[in-house]
């Protein structure tokens, strides 16, 4: 079966170099090489300095899975394979776990490779959708307990949530987790947005460090912001499925690029720095937002996440969103991203409030708002 058109990455594509202003991003601010270059310790220094643009170790370099696994509590070095970017990673995750006819379930709406990929093997995937009530997003931990059975291989969370920029609560979560084990499922979870919490008392704990059939997914590009790098990464105590990934690997990228693991080892040893800056760059962003969408709540529905640099608000009035995003980027040149592309029917978009140029880029879009006629619309 082949894969289906990647319907976001395809938007992506047509306008993401097109537009001026990216309001639907779902990565922050970045930083330029120079800046990485400049927090380098004397060992990084040297290892960039004296880099042999030569084939890399197809786990990765050790020094840097060294370092990603500081990120957890209980995975060491071994426990971790580099991928180039997220992407890699779940496409290999999810071909060498799954067999047709395999039950998945998935937390939707989601990034889109999380359901088609399962679906292309032929698995039969069971989608288990966040609920939106009273302008806020719920998951009901009594419905999902029913959902999984013995007959689930695979669970596919994503916590903080793309696109609507959810987090459930610690005890959620741990039940999740604890569903996941009395079934004997794959736990495969999706924390690419982990660190980036405005309180960190709000951190939820990694699924690898909670459970042995347990994948936990990172990447630079999320919270960290360094897209560019495509360096990517899973955490598993599962031996055999490491060894699978890593034979599967060889089939794909092989080995990550050497100057992008140098890079991402010089900013994780750098994390608190990078990640403070982006979370207080989010914090400033969605003190805008909240007051912008509380004078407009006749025509958008608002909540405020809590971590991630993603919401998913809703437009209340009858214009279709997919036609709203059409116009606004061609009168204004600035980007959202319509809720079609993650499958929702409810009107909702994923906009991103990771990036300095927000209040210039909210300006233009709050005069394409005010130019609309709404009484005609």
């Amino acid at each position: 079966m082949q894969l289906p058109a990647f319907k976001l990455e395809e938007y992506f594509a047509k306008y993401e170099f097109v537009a001026k202003y990216m309001l639907g991003s779902s990565d922050p601010e970045s930083h330029f090489m120079h800046q990485i270059l400049s927090m380098a310790d004397k060992e990084c220094l040297a290892l960039w300095q004296n880099l042999n643009l030569g084939y890399t170790e197809t786990l990765g370099l050790p020094l840097l899975r060294e370092a990603i696994a500081k990120l957890y509590q209980s995975n060491a070095k071994e426990d971790i394979i580099v991928f180039s970017g997220a992407e890699e990673a779940i496409y290999i995750v999810m071909q060498s776990l799954l067999k047709p006819g395999d039950e998945v379930v998935v937390i939707t709406p989601c990034y889109q490779s999380h359901q088609a990929i399962p679906q292309t093997i032929g698995g039969k995937v069971i989608e288990f959708a966040l609920a939106w009530k009273e302008n806020t997003w719920h998951f009901d931990l009594e419905k999902f307990a029913k959902v999984i059975t013995d007959k689930t291989k695979l669970i596919a969370i994503n916590f903080p949530h793309n696109p609507t920029g959810f987090q459930p609560a610690q005890q959620v979560f741990r039940e999740i987790v604890n569903i996941a084990k009395k079934h004997n499922s794959y736990l495969f979870s999706d924390e690419v947005y982990r660190l980036s919490e405005q309180n960190p008392a709000a951190t939820l704990p990694n699924a690898a460090d909670c459970y042995d059939k347990a994948i936990s997914l990172g990447v630079m590009s999320k919270s960290f912001g360094l897209a560019g790098l495509r360096i990517g990464w899973v955490a598993t105590k599962d031996v055999k499925l490491r060894q699978k990934l890593a034979a599967y690997k060889n089939y794909t990228t092989i080995c990550s690029s050497a100057p992008s693991e140098i890079l991402a080892l010089i900013a994780l040893r750098n994390k608190e720095h990078i990640l403070q800056r982006n979370v207080n760059i989010a914090k400033q962003n969605l003190d805008l937002l909240d007051k912008y969408f509380a004078e407009h709540q006749e025509v958008f529905a608002w909540h405020r996440p809590s971590a991630g640099f993603i919401a998913f608000p809703r437009l209340k009035i009858s214009m279709p969103i997919a036609e709203f995003a059409q116009k606004l980027v061609d009168a204004e040149s600035v980007l959202i991203i319509p809720g079609t592309l993650f499958a929702d029917t409810n009107n909702h978009f994923r906009l991103g409030f990771g990036r300095r140029n927000l209040p210039e880029a909210l300006a233009k879009f709050s005069r394409f708002v005010d130019k609309l006629n709404l009484q005609e619309i």
